[in-house]
């Protein structure tokens, strides 16, 4: 698998920065700063994959970090998500395009934050595949309790991805194979189709392998990948409301 992604975390505000840290603990490397100016030295030092910025911060906030780093051929390209109110979003960031990946709104729950910032990450991963030349023939792998079978599902649907994503914990596996992002087929034991799918969305244990040399002319899946991950959300609460009654 390549290597981890390193990520900068911004903030100065210690509380919060600790907070959107155990958010990212298993995005990648983590590299922290309490302020634009060294944030700055550290981004030009380290070049890192991703930088998470507040955008309001003294002396120097988020947007000037970014315009300084936009400025310099070496850091221009490095993927930016600001912190931010909605005001400051709707107000003043909006306008900024181009390299932001994101916005991570305050306040925010960590958990949500974590989903969002694994989605951002695993886009960014793929990407790193592909210049290493893994999105032409290749396979990469990981842990299922770094990125889960939604991460995946919503990374692929939105890079148009056609390859096979394996599922195994334990002896049980489970192979999801992509359609320019679309899922056409799953298999799970006996199980196929949407049936196989829904089995295997709440895995946090176990590897994952993602094989773009692998494809299937099969068809047996009846959903759209929105719609598959939307009604597995919708099963997995319906469990968990039997299971609480």
């Amino acid at each position: 698998m390549p290597a981890g992604l390193k990520i900068l975390v911004v903030d100065d505000n210690p509380t919060v920065l600790k907070l959107v840290c155990r958010s990212l603990e298993k995005c990648g490397e983590l590299i922290t700063a309490s302020d634009g100016a060294d944030a700055l030295m550290k981004a030009i030092e380290i070049k890192p994959d991703l930088i998470v910025s507040d955008y309001s911060m003294p002396v120097m906030d988020g947007r000037a970090l970014f315009e300084k780093l936009r400025a310099r051929p070496e850091t221009k390209n490095i993927p930016f998500v600001f912190l931010a109110s909605q005001k400051e979003i709707d107000e003043r960031l909006r306008m900024v395009v181009d390299g932001v990946e994101d916005y991570f709104v305050k306040p925010f729950f960590v958990r949500e934050l974590g989903r969002q910032a694994r989605r951002i990450t695993a886009r960014l991963l793929e990407q790193q595949m592909e210049k290493m030349g893994v999105g032409r023939g290749g396979a990469v792998s990981g842990r299922l309790s770094e990125m889960g079978l939604l991460d995946w599902m919503t990374s692929l649907e939105q890079g148009r991805k056609t390859c096979a994503l394996i599922l195994r914990k334990g002896s049980d596996a489970c192979t999801v194979y992509f359609k320019e992002g679309q899922v056409t087929h799953a298999t799970y034991g006996s199980e196929k189709g949407d049936a196989a799918v829904f089995k295997v969305l709440t895995w946090t244990e176990g590897d994952w392998e993602l094989d773009f040399s692998k494809t299937t002319a099969e068809r047996s899946t009846t959903m759209s990948t929105q719609a598959l991950m939307m009604e597995g959300l919708r099963l997995l609460d319906e469990a968990n409301r039997d299971a609480a009654g």
